[in-house]
């Protein structure tokens, strides 16, 4: 098995194998991230290609060719965004797709500041980790010190005790 940096060359140069090697390694990570989205069976095609097509036009830009697989679920995870965003209207997403509503803004950044209110008030790691959880789950891991295998369970408790601070404010309001 290639190095990421190494495939990344290969396939700027046009080597075939290389992006068969790529895609074999990575495309089962978007798949699941990009189906975790809720996307269905033609959805989440749509949004792992985008992905593939991101990588594509940046292959000479990519700054950390080490981090290409975090870099494409990443993208991934934009791509089904911004699917999900055009099916389901006013969801609140910070890709925005369409013109801004007023209204919707006000109320999007009203949840968001209760949102971090909830996530500052919880004890370490979750509240780190629900900050970077954007970042690949072995740099999670890395940067919290936990073992790699704890990153998902881990998370799954932070956003449980996230829910039960943020659901009775919602049922009071």
């Amino acid at each position: 098995m290639r190095d990421p940096a190494v495939l990344l060359d290969a396939a700027a140069d046009g080597d075939h194998a290389a992006w068969v090697e790529l895609t074999n390694r990575f495309g089962p990570r978007l798949w699941a991230a990009v189906r975790a989205c809720g996307l269905g069976e033609a959805d989440a095609a749509d949004a792992v290609q985008g992905a593939w097509l991101r990588l594509l036009e940046n292959l000479h830009t990519i700054k950390d060719p080490a981090g290409v697989g975090a870099w494409l679920t990443t993208t991934a995870r934009r791509e089904a965004l911004l699917i999900l965003r055009k099916e389901v209207p006013g969801l609140p997403s910070y890709l925005p797709v369409s013109e801004p509503d007023p209204a919707a803004e006000v109320l999007d950044a009203d949840t968001g500041q209760r949102l971090w209110q909830a996530v500052s008030s919880l004890h370490e790691p979750c509240r780190s980790m629900l900050k970077l959880v954007a970042v690949g789950e072995r740099q999670l891991a890395t940067r919290l010190g936990l073992p790699p295998g704890s990153v998902g369970p881990t998370r799954a408790r932070c956003l449980e005790r996230l829910r039960t601070l943020i659901s009775p404010q919602e049922t009071v309001q």
